[in-house]
């Protein structure tokens, strides 16, 4: 009998864009640019979801390249996949701060095994973007960066969530990583296909990491009491 952890397996292996991108974007897929990435994520959705237990969805922007990018996980870089999920990766440590606060979340929740218990982390689009700026360095780039990109991806997001929850999820509630732009677009496809009964916005994990560092402890505070809900 097939698992979650086969499902979204699957999902990883066939996730592709076909569309076509404004001009000096690139499609970041790490499952197929990296040939590591697939068996990395795959032991760690064997861990923790190798069962048919519903969770509710976590919605995020789309992978960055520290975090999904290299471990094939959203939110979960290379030093958290080692330390906090006990899954071996000898490669470049990676350190991404949005990282660093879920899993605070996750620890104050009661651990890894009981938050992937009860919630699958994935992206309103699963394949990131990016940018190169005038200096040659590359950079992430959200969906939402430009009008031409969110029309681009816009049938490809529809798509996603209907997969998403195709895998098993629970559809009550639906939680938001970001209150601006990410809440704005989500909840905009909700109305009007009707995938969630509630979607709970959450303040993004690097805007908490990179403005609000100070009072950390509320918003840790207030991502578990969300978490809670359910």
């Amino acid at each position: 009998m097939q698992t979650l952890a086969d499902r979204i397996i699957e999902f990883n292996r066939s996730l592709r864009f076909d569309g076509s991108l404004p001009e000096g974007i690139r499609i970041m897929n790490p499952f197929v640019e990296n040939e590591q990435i697939l068996p990395l994520s795959s032991a760690f959705y064997r861990k923790f979801y190798d069962d048919n237990h519903p969770r509710h969805l976590i919605l995020g922007i789309n992978p960055g390249r520290f975090g999904a990018g290299v471990t094939g996980i959203p939110f979960t870089d290379t030093k958290r996949l080692n330390k906090e999920c006990e899954i071996a990766y000898t490669g470049k440590s990676t350190h991404e701060p949005s990282s660093v606060f879920v899993y605070e979340v996750i620890d104050v929740y009661g651990g890894t095994h009981a938050f992937y218990r009860d919630f699958f982390i994935n992206s309103v689009v699963p394949l990131g973007f990016t940018i190169t700026d005038e200096g040659g360095k590359e950079k992430n780039y959200n969906y939402y960066d430009s009008k031409e990109l969110s029309a681009a991806i816009y049938e490809y997001s529809i798509e996603n969530i209907r997969k998403l929850i195709a895998l098993g999820m629970q559809t009550d509630i639906c939680y938001c990583f970001g209150t601006g732009q990410n809440e704005k677009y989500l909840r905009s496809l909700n109305d009007k296909f009707h995938f969630f009964g509630e979607i709970i916005a959450l303040e993004h994990p690097r805007f908490v990491m990179q403005y609000k560092s100070k009072s950390k402890q509320v918003y840790l505070d207030k991502y578990v009491g969300a978490f809670k809900r359910m």
